[in-house]
């Protein structure tokens, strides 16, 4: 008998989901959890596995969970290249998801500068770029951001018009939302494994029409 399908917020147990920049990986575990199971889910981050097991307390046991739940981990995945990365690529997905993109530690404490908003706009750029290239037809591309400023400078729905994308949906989201998911500021210093106030955000659902 095929299995029931599960469901948590916007995605499926029946989703082909691939989530980048995962930080602690705990978005993805929340995921998997909810599911019963992750053979749908491929996760990746920038770093590598010793980078990650020095930035995040927790990382390397949610890896190791979400390994015997059947994800697909992979470690040194840039969305800027990541349509030519054979360890993604090969495949097509029905949601590609960014959570709380941002381009690094160097703009720390400066967000509300025009190098920071250009950096991050350039990430985000660049992830989309990539992104529409390895949609299942009527998937959509999912990026969580903060709506204040100087966050909202970042524009990402135009970014994503530029790139010919649709926007479908706007929903608010709350961290409550994804029981045992927290968010990490990821800035590759002493702060990394720290938690940031997500405050007003919401999460953009993009089409390739």
């Amino acid at each position: 008998m095929e299995d029931s399908e599960k469901t948590i917020r916007h995605y499926s147990s029946k989703h082909k989901i691939l989530l980048v920049g995962e930080g602690d990986f705990s978005f993805s575990l929340c995921l998997a959890s909810a599911f019963g199971s992750a053979t749908n889910i491929t996760a990746t981050s920038l770093d590598s596995e010793d980078e990650l097991s020095k930035k995040y307390m927790d990382a390397m046991v949610n890896v190791r969970m979400l390994t015997r739940f059947g994800c697909d981990v992979q470690h040194e995945v840039n969305v800027h290249t990541m349509s030519f990365d054979n360890s993604v690529s090969l495949r097509r997905y029905d949601r590609i998801v960014f959570n709380f993109p941002h381009a690094g530690s160097r703009f720390f404490g400066r967000e509300f500068s025009s190098n920071a908003i250009e950096g991050h706009r350039v990430l985000v750029q660049g992830f989309l770029e990539n992104a529409k290239e390895m949609l299942e037809e009527n998937g959509e591309i999912h990026i969580t951001h903060k709506t204040t400023y100087p966050f909202s400078d970042w524009e990402i729905k135009s970014l994503a018009k530029a790139e010919g994308l649709k926007l479908v949906k706007e929903s608010k989201f709350e961290l409550s939302h994804y029981p045992g998911y927290t968010n990490k500021r990821g800035s590759g210093g002493r702060r990394s494994d720290e938690y940031f106030p997500v405050g007003e955000c919401s999460t953009l659902m993009f089409i390739h029409p």
